[in-house]
């Protein structure tokens, strides 16, 4: 139901307007129009002045309150996704071996991690598609999916994963409230079928029980939760986990949120193939990750220390991972000579010479053929004027490709990644194995459902928050608004960007070790 209501606000908003100085009729000797290259600045100004139907549109998006849909969509869902690990992990450590439960939850956590693999595969698909295909025509759009202006079709992978959501919901309901314990005797598996924690928890309403449990008041569940409370939180170590699992989750947070952006502004890679290598390269290395430090632990019959050890060393392994090479920026050029343009316009267009213009005005093009995406701009002043080699005045729209060596860069640097992804995921089990262990068994699932609600709230919530307001220092061009106002980041400085981005993953590598080694 959260995906349906996340969703939503496509069908009740109007269709997506672009910022650009190209428009769509054709002129009478062919060409198409285009904000020219003219003396008199009045053309310009006018042009971004406004019209009153603009202005109604501007007015009613500013009240719009389409916003809450997602909000509450997305609230939804957190309810209904909560709940499965600390009760799930609780339920299957109740009743599995003590050897085995580290092999079990690798195995959980790396199904868990599949579900992620297809959502990346599916919003590479979906990023591919124009946000509002079957209600515009694409011809006229002249934009493409390589383009930093383009919006794919987001709201399409809401639905098809929230049908998808409510099918695997449905197994649930035949799930047993309890399970014998794994190797148990016959007698034991009847006389002590609820040994684990789930009988103090969950009532027992069978109706042929001779002493049914009554639910418990209010007033009960508050005087037994406050010392629970009390009690976990003097314990040292949980606290220690709970601070430093809360900073590498940020970390992770941070840089899984923009790192499709990362390598589509430092590597030139589109959105849709950043968002497809990071769901066919670095989910599945960490899925493997965790499922290789659960089977360690099982093989080798480690114990705390043993997992601590564990933690320690791929810690450490993949605090050296990140370091990387980045791609400069490409050749951005503003020449308006004899030109009268606007300079908050992002149009870019790559001409002969190599160099990318920010608009065809500032190239100083007179007129141009063709319409949408295979437009092409002539008599381009700016061009002539340039110092570079250049077959002829003309440009296409688009930036220009990176250089060649961009290429070799971008393999090594997902090299990298998927080693550290790997290394850091190692860690994984043994940490949770350490967690459950240094706990009273009494309190395993309220530490969980702590520990995770912590972690998701104060370390997934506000990070996006934070690592945007630092990356959006790094802004070297922004886009403007239909109405007037700064809009999204066009391009970005490649080596502050890349700072802010792996700078922070060191730091909460870092952190994660300290409570570890104390």
């Amino acid at each position: 139901m959260g995906s349906f209501i996340t969703a939503a606000p496509h069908f009740f908003q109007g269709p997506y307007k672009y910022e650009t100085t190209i428009s769509h009729f054709s002129a009478s000797n062919g060409t198409e129009s285009i904000l020219p290259c003219v003396t008199n600045g009045s053309i310009a100004h006018d042009h971004e002045i406004p019209t009153v139907e603009i202005q109604g549109e501007c007015e009613k998006a500013a009240s719009s309150s389409l916003w809450l849909y997602v909000f509450l969509g997305n609230m939804l869902r957190g309810v209904g996704e909560t709940p499965v690990m600390p009760l799930g992990l609780s339920y299957l450590d109740d009743f599995s071996r003590e050897e085995n439960t580290a092999l079990y939850m690798s195995l959980v956590q790396t199904l868990g991690i599949m579900g992620p693999v297809f959502g990346f595969m599916l919003g590479s698909f979906c990023a591919k598609l124009y946000v509002d295909i079957g209600s515009v025509d694409l011809v006229t759009i002249t934009i493409n999916y390589k383009d930093s202006r383009w919006v794919g079709a987001w709201w399409l992978g809401f639905l098809l994963t929230g049908g998808v959501m409510l099918l695997a919901g449905i197994p649930f309901w035949f799930f047993p409230k309890s399970l014998p314990k794994q190797g148990a005797t016959e007698t034991e598996k009847k006389s002590n079928v609820l040994e684990g924690e789930q009988d103090r928890f969950i009532p027992d309403n069978n109706k042929h029980s001779t002493a049914p449990n009554k639910p418990a008041s209010m007033a009960v569940l508050a005087k037994d939760f406050l010392p629970s409370l009390k009690k976990l939180f003097s314990n040292t170590i949980y606290l220690l986990f709970v601070c430093t699992a809360f900073v590498q989750v940020s970390g992770f947070i941070g840089m899984i949120t923009f790192k499709p952006k990362f390598m589509e502004q430092i590597y030139g890679q589109s959105a849709s193939r950043a968002i497809f290598l990071i769901g066919i390269m670095n989910l599945p290395a960490v899925a493997l990750g965790i499922i290789t430090g659960g089977f360690i632990m099982k093989k080798f019959k480690l114990n705390v220390l043993g997992a601590t050890k564990i933690c320690i060393g791929t810690s450490l392994l993949a605090f050296s991972s990140l370091t990387t090479v980045h791609c400069q920026n490409t050749l951005i050029s503003s020449c308006n000579t004899g030109c009268s343009c606007s300079l908050k316009h992002w149009d870019p267009i790559c001409a002969s010479n190599g160099l990318t213009y920010a608009s065809p005005c500032l190239a100083g093009c007179q007129t141009s053929t063709g319409d949408g995406r295979d437009m092409v701009f002539h008599n381009c002043t700016c061009i002539g004027e340039s110092p570079l080699p250049f077959a002829n005045m003309s440009s296409v729209l688009g930036q220009c490709s990176r250089k060649s060596d961009c290429d070799y860069m971008f393999k090594f640097y997902m090299a990298v990644t998927v080693i550290g992804a790997f290394l850091s995921a190692c860690g994984a089990t043994p940490g949770y194995i350490i967690l459950l262990r240094t706990i009273n068994p009494e309190l395993k699932s309220l530490a969980l459902g702590i520990y995770i609600l912590i972690v998701r709230t104060l370390g997934g919530i506000p990070p996006p928050i934070y690592f945007g307001a630092l990356i959006d220092r790094t802004c070297l061009k922004w886009g403007t608004k239909q109405c007037g106002g700064r809009g999204a980041c066009r391009i970005y400085d490649s080596g502050a960007f890349r700072l802010v981005n792996l700078d922070w993953q060191k730091f909460s590598i870092f952190i994660h070790t300290f409570p570890i080694i104390g």
